[in-house]
């Protein structure tokens, strides 16, 4: 009898998981979004002065805690990106002061290397993007035409820090660890925090502690959520996920032609951002689970996601 009840148990648990598989693989219709057919902006149409006003109670100290990666060739890469930084020849002296400018030329996946945002124009199911948008219908060779990343704006939001390397006792969670719901549950039970629909939330792994020290396993693989973690945080109305690796997503994952399939949940069928290769390190050390999240994407017409800083203010 024990042994029915196990398997029946069992049976439930990979019905659900194929369940939630075969939606993933589901493209959202044209318009489907809840903002509008024509919307390209996604969840973060959330963000509202009242919201904004809210947040801003938060702040108790006036302490803010930078969240981004310096640019350099020497940061980790992945998926053959590079980056390059070249200061051309200042041109001589000139006036009566003898003024003499530098200025740089970046050669670069610009929104899609180091701390990076992913926009809803970066990742789709098949041809279909956000809001039922078929890229062969505005993806051009000079940028998207729709879900460029001008369209975000800015976020300013209550963010929210799940230790889950805290939470299993350890400084950096193992390579191909998926975070579960269960985990994220847990943390913010232990941490009493309550997900609220417009937050931004930060699943903080400790493998952002390889950042420059040990490139090669950092790109290697690496904890991060899978799909009942990625469905959980949708369920929950947020704008925006964050983590300190360079994919979200666990990697290696445990079906390896399921690739990347956080990506999708969030981006493509909830209009959920994605920041990858944050520096979440300052925010566990000294528990700041709760904040103002602060960050303004860089508005490069048509491309699919934006360098930059973000920032925690406390």
């Amino acid at each position: 009898m024990k042994s029915f009840v196990v398997l029946f148990l069992s049976l439930l648990v990979l019905n659900s998981s194929l369940s939630a598989v075969d939606s993933l693989l589901k493209a959202p219709k044209r318009g489907s979004s809840s903002w509008g057919h024509d919307d390209q902006r996604g969840a973060i149409n959330q963000v509202s002065p009242e919201t904004i006003l809210e947040a801003l109670r938060l702040i108790k100290k006036g302490i803010i805690i930078p969240l981004g990666r310096n640019y350099e060739e020497s940061m980790p890469q992945v998926s053959g990106r590079t980056y390059t930084l070249l200061i051309p020849e200042a041109a001589p002296p000139a006036g009566k002061y003898g003024a003499v400018a530098h200025e740089e030329f970046v050669a670069t996946q610009l929104g899609q290397v180091g701390t990076q945002l992913d926009g809803l124009g970066h990742v789709g199911i098949g041809d279909v993007f956000y809001n039922g948008f078929d890229r062969r219908e505005f993806a051009t060779p000079k940028g998207l035409t729709k879900l460029g990343i001008e369209n975000v704006g800015v976020f300013l939001t209550r963010g929210v820090l799940l230790d889950i390397a805290l939470l299993k006792g350890k400084a950096r969670l193992d390579k191909g660890y998926e975070i579960t719901d269960r985990d994220l549950k847990l943390a913010s039970k232990n941490q009493r925090l309550e997900i609220r629909r417009g937050d931004a939330v930060f699943v903080h792994t400790g493998w952002g502690a390889l950042w420059n020290v040990d490139n090669e396993l950092y790109t290697s693989g690496e904890p991060g959520i899978g799909v009942s973690a990625a469905n959980f945080l949708a369920e929950r109305g947020i704008i925006l996920v964050g983590a300190d690796n360079w994919a979200l997503d666990v990697r290696p994952s445990a079906d390896p032609e399921l690739l990347y399939p956080a990506h999708p949940i969030l981006v493509t069928k909830n209009g959920i951002y994605i920041l990858e290769n944050l520096d979440t390190s300052m925010l566990a050390r000294d528990k700041v689970h709760e904040f103002v999240f602060f960050f303004a994407p860089l508005r490069l017409k048509g491309a699919t996601g934006s360098p930059g800083n973000p920032v925690a203010i406390y």
